[in-house]
């Protein structure tokens, strides 16, 4: 058995003398079952890990076989891919995988005024997930000696048993809130989903906690009377640092509902690590100073927190490092009709960067915030080949000879973003620009990542693209890349419709030279289909169609309705991806679990999002 703490010197005649021994040390604890119960809560969190894997690997399994037969030429192989071969996938696509908790609001904020947000509704699979987690964790902290034993055993019990499962829990806690989360990577789930569990097993977190703290405080009050409680805090080290654990998770559990997380995203997030590091050094100490079972727990929660900063820290020296400085950035205002004002932001980077569509970024502007950095949909990334005379001085020719020396070929990577103007960093940036007499600035920054991007739509025929307002940044990469496939015949796309919901067309400005670039490329008419639709249009004479292949209609769209045109007119396996806020996407979300969609052929649905 392991050392433990020897109980702090009594400072009175103890009150109850028999509670003594249960309240310092294991006495009382169970630690065998301790054990088991941990290995029975990783060995259900593996095989949850376990299903969606397979799950996945079936889903990419899948994919790769349709895109392998569906590039050829061959109309047959096309039509195949049209239809479900099972009823059980569709089922429970539409029953479980897309569907929300309730009715239809999944993602639409939940708000008690028009500035007050108390977050939004996990879907149907993520309840079920959740509770059974909460569920088994409860049950598992329940399971204790009840009979033939004082009560003062049983807390002890208890005390033993909400600590170590909080340590336990401590593990995925960190890892889901990791940016650089390895599952995200080999489930292709998204750091959306990661987060929301990492909310809840932080609650569960905080509330084992203060069972365990109670516990014990309960039997010391028992056994040695009114005031032992606070007198054995100050004496032991070892009990003040497992109250400074606590307490941080407390302070962590007041400041995350989403109204304060809202309302102080900021301050929120930075006071969040500290008081997150506080909770996991003084349970550290805490469990280093009792020589505690499952000190190991905690060993590797810190040593997760460290490797997961330690490697953002690497990415962004690699990617934002160069022997000019840092990355290079450019500022351009787009002035709106003062509703929606917005800037284009472009990153030259120090070193190449492969762009997967779907992914985002971290950026970091000292000059416009100083400590802060915030996530954006990465919007277009090409790569230019740097000047030659910008190389290295030992490149430059010396004499005419050395002319005909190949010249060293390098590349230089630009990513680029559309920031809509709103509060805060974003609304400072823009000002910024807005206010240079050309209405673009210059500056250094960082830019983190990229993560994300982990839906690969070339195995589809029929794509349909979603769009609201800013949302088209996540969209327009796809439309390029499916462009390209299906001109080079690397992807499955025969269709893809673009779906784009905005104010007034004055929008259009934002990714004008994104969009201008994929009319031009080669097949497009054939194969792209742009339908946009402007919500406040200040004329008739604005709304007007360019083409067959460009459509402009006023007011809003109906999902359903352009949804249940399109999977009749489908060529091959239909992917519906959305992007934009919350109750747009709900819509969406809705349209394609309606009758006439997912119930007539294949439909898979994609959502981005970013909630914090």
């Amino acid at each position: 058995m392991p050392a433990v703490p020897e109980a702090p010197p009594d400072s009175g005649k103890a009150a109850n003398p028999a509670t003594v021994p249960f309240t310092h040390g294991l006495t009382g604890v169970n630690i065998s079952l301790d054990d088991k119960v941990t290995y029975g809560l990783l060995i259900s969190v593996a095989i949850i890990c376990l299903v969606v894997l397979l799950g996945r690997l079936g889903q990419l399994a899948n994919g790769h076989i349709r895109l392998l037969l569906s590039v050829r030429e061959n109309p047959t192989s096309v039509k195949y891919w049209e239809t479900d071969k099972t009823s059980i996938w569709p089922w429970l696509k539409k029953h479980i995988i897309y569907s929300p908790l309730h009715k239809k609001r999944h993602n639409k904020e939940i708000m008690l005024s028009r500035a007050i947000s108390v977050g939004t509704l996990p879907s149907r699979l993520h309840t079920a997930i959740l509770v059974m987690y909460l569920v088994s964790n409860a049950v598992y902290c329940l399971v204790l000696s009840y009979h033939d034993k004082p009560q003062a055993a049983v807390l002890a019990e208890l005390r033993g048993r909400t600590g170590h499962l909080a340590m336990v829990n401590m593990v995925p806690l960190v890892v889901l809130a990791g940016r650089n989360n390895p599952l995200i990577y080999l489930l292709h789930v998204s750091f959306d989903t990661y987060n929301l569990f990492h909310r809840w097993i932080g609650r569960l977190v905080v509330v084992q906690a203060v069972i365990h703290t109670i516990a014990w405080a309960a039997n010391e009050h028992t056994a040695k009377g009114s005031g032992a409680v606070s007198q054995a805090i100050a004496k032991s080290p070892f009990l003040g640092y497992g109250l400074v654990g606590t307490i941080a998770m407390v302070l962590i559990l007041l400041q995350s509902p989403s109204v304060v997380r809202h309302a102080f995203y900021e301050t929120f997030l930075h006071c969040h690590q500290v008081l997150a590091l506080a909770a996991i050094v003084g349970v550290w100490v805490h469990c280093d100073l009792g020589k505690l079972p499952g000190k190991s727990y905690i060993r590797a929660t810190l040593i997760l927190w460290i490797l997961d900063r330690l490697v953002r820290i690497v990415r962004i020296v690699y990617r934002n490092v160069g022997r000019n400085g840092l990355s290079k950035v450019t500022v351009e205002s787009i002035p709106g009709d003062g509703s929606n004002p917005a800037c284009r932001v472009s990153f030259q980077l120090a070193r190449p960067w492969k762009f997967t569509p779907g992914s985002h970024a971290y950026i970091y502007l000292p000059r416009v915030s100083f400590w802060m950095n915030h996530p954006f949909s990465i919007a277009w990334s090409d790569s230019r080949p740097t000047p030659y005379l910008s190389l290295e001085k030992e490149f430059l020719p010396d004499s005419d000879s050395e002319l005909d020396i190949p010249k060293p070929e390098r590349t230089t990577t630009e990513i680029h973003f559309v920031i809509a103007r709103r509060t805060g960093m974003t609304a400072k940036l823009y000002d910024l620009a807005a206010s240079s007499p050309t209405g673009v600035i210059s500056l250094s920054g960082i830019v983190e990542g990229p993560y994300g991007g982990n839906d690969s739509l070339h195995s589809y025929g029929t794509v349909v693209l979603f769009a609201a307002g800013v949302g088209i940044t996540h969209q327009i990469g796809h439309v390029r890349e499916l462009l390209q496939g299906a001109a080079n015949g690397t992807t499955a796309t025969r269709k893809i419709v673009l779906v784009w919901t905005v104010k007034n067309t004055e929008t259009l400005e934002w990714v004008r030279p994104f969009m201008d670039e994929c009319l031009c490329m080669p097949n497009r008419k054939q194969v792209l289909k742009i339908m946009m639709f402007v919500t406040r249009p200040r004329s008739k004479r604005e709304v007007s169609s360019r083409s067959e292949t460009v459509l402009m209609f006023p007011g809003r769209c109906d999902p359903a309705l352009i949804l249940r045109k399109e999977v009749r007119d489908r060529q091959g396996a239909m992917a519906v991806t959305v992007c934009g806020p919350g109750a747009f996407a709900d819509d969406v979300r809705a349209a394609v679990r309606s009758k006439g969609v997912m119930d007539v052929g294949t439909v898979d649905f994609v959502e981005e999002s970013f909630t914090w």
